[in-house]
Parts: C-alpha cells; sequence; structure tokens
C-alpha cells in the first residue's frame, strides 16, 4: 500500500508550493493529499497548479473552515479509506521539515505503530521561540502528560505517522476536540491503547511566512479540555454526577463540542479507562 501525506491547509499560499516541493523531494513515492477549508487567498489552486509539475497530488476543497480537527477527521478517515499505510501528517508553514519524513518511515519499519517528530526529546529543539513560549509549551506538554497518563513528551506536535492498523483503532473519526486539543485527545487514544510510540527528534522552526493559528483561546480551551479529562480519570463519579446538576448543563451547554462532556475514551464501542 502506498504512503500518504495529509495537509490540512488554511490561508498558506505563502509555503504551499515549497512545503510539497519539499515532501516530493523526501518522499518520491508519496502520495499527497491537501485538505483545503476554502482558503480565499488561493492555498487549494497553488497546490492543484504544483500537483501538475510533481505529480501524485490531490487538493480536496472542503466547504468552509471548521477548525484543525474536522479537517483531520475528513482526511485521515479519507485516506484510510483508500487503503493507504502508513498515513503521516504534518504542518504546511514549514515549521515541519519534510527531510525528517524518512526518519518517520523508518521508525515505523522498526517496529513504531506511531512515529512523533518531537521537540522534547533529545536533539529536539525550538530555536526560535522567545523563552515564555518555550515554557508554556514544554510545561503545557509536561502538564497534558501527567494528567492523561501520556506515553509521549510531545503531546500537541502535528507530525506524526501512524501504521494503518493502529489509526483504525484510534478511531479518528469518533474524536470531538476541534482545535490542537485533537493532537492531544489522539495522543491519549494512543497511549490508552498502548500504542508503540517513537519520538524521533525535530527542530521546529517557527514560521516566517503567513499568521500563526494558535490562539490565547484555544490554548485556554486546551488546559480546560485536558483538566476536565484527568478529573474523568480520576474521579468519574463526581465528574458523572457534576454533568447531571443544573450548573453542569449550563456549562456544557455553552461550552458545546471544546470542551467535551466525558473523557476521550468514551466514544461507542471505546472502553472508558
Amino acid at each position: 500500500m502506498s504512503t500518504a501525506i495529509v495537509l490540512p491547509t488554511y490561508q498558506e499560499a505563502g509555503t504551499i508550493d515549497t512545503v510539497l516541493r519539499r515532501i516530493r523531494a523526501a518522499l518520491d513515492d508519496a502520495e499527497i493529499f491537501v485538505f483545503d477549508d476554502s482558503s480565499p487567498d488561493g492555498t487549494a489552486d497553488i497546490a492543484e497548479k504544483t500537483g501538475v509539475e510533481v505529480g501524485n497530488i490531490t487538493v480536496v476543497r472542503r466547504p468552509a473552515k471548521e477548525g484543525l480537527g474536522a479537517a483531520y477527521r475528513h482526511a485521515l478517515t479519507h485516506v484510510r479509506s483508500a487503503g493507504h499505510d502508513p498515513v503521516i501528517h504534518m504542518d504546511v508553514d514549514l515549521s515541519h521539515d519534510p527531510a525528517r519524513l524518512p526518519a518517520l518511515i523508518e521508525a515505523l519499519e522498526d517496529g513504531a505503530d506511531v512515529a512523533i517528530g518531537s521537540r522534547y526529546v533529545s536533539g529536539g529543539d525550538t530555536p526560535d521561540w522567545p523563552l515564555h513560549r518555550r515554557v508554556l509549551s514544554r510545561y503545557g506538554n509536561r502538564y497534558a502528560q501527567a494528567m492523561l497518563h501520556l506515553s509521549m513528551h510531545d503531546a500537541t506536535g502535528g507530525f506524526r505517522a501512524y501504521r494503518g492498523s493502529v489509526l483504525d483503532r484510534v478511531r479518528v473519526e469518533s474524536t470531538r476536540t476541534n482545535g490542537y486539543g485533537f493532537m492531544i485527545e489522539t495522543g491519549f487514544r494512543l497511549s490508552f491503547l498502548k500504542a508503540v510510540v517513537t519520538e524521533v527528534p525535530i527542530v521546529f522552526v517557527d514560521r516566517t511566512v503567513g499568521e500563526s493559528k494558535m490562539s490565547v483561546r484555544s490554548m485556554v480551551e486546551t488546559t480546560l479540555m485536558v483538566t476536565w479529562w484527568g478529573l474523568c480519570l480520576r474521579f468519574p463519579g463526581v465528574t458523572d454526577r457534576f454533568r447531571a446538576t443544573k450548573l453542569g448543563r449550563r456549562l456544557f451547554a455553552l461550552t458545546g463540542p471544546s470542551i467535551p462532556t466525558g473523557g476521550p475514551m468514551t466514544a461507542p464501542d471505546t472502553p472508558r479507562r
């Protein structure tokens, strides 16, 4: 089966051509899928034009911007239903170096179920980040790791390669988070399933073209989500009773899908930890 590389995009006209060409240089036989959320800057048009030149690029135009999690659910389900294995996803802002793609695939060939491009193992780095951002990211990951018993140091990074079999078991179609928390939710499922995780060091280079998709609101929502799930793991009776109260119903009606009303493994046919 062929390797699929999934690229969710929104407003990436400044980088998409370069990324596609670098991916093709790193993996000449991979099938590349661009899932674009109707970017008004013409990202999808540029990707299609590049695809004509370098080959094996499919552009899927999604009707609207629905969030990172929604794009990943659509993309990963699509490529797995077509039988692609392994499946890789990465960012398109040049923060993830396509030259590291062979190292991720090598980790799978050596026995990993999932290989994660990690900033927080030996050899990984974030050289362009100011101190406050390094502290927030590193300790945010440590907090998520402790609260959810994660088997990885870098749970929020989007540079991952999956064996098809483990991606099927993760059941991304039943995930509920819609921002960067999607990475933590899938990371939790991997840990729950005791998947073999290998972290491959990467140097994360901050974007120089376009604007970051990360926001203070997204960070707050992700922290609240991790805290809630951690409480669900430790005190399921208490959290179940809280959800049934008037305040609990009101809170979750206001937050909607951003902060799910149960732990990340309570989807149908999936056991609660």
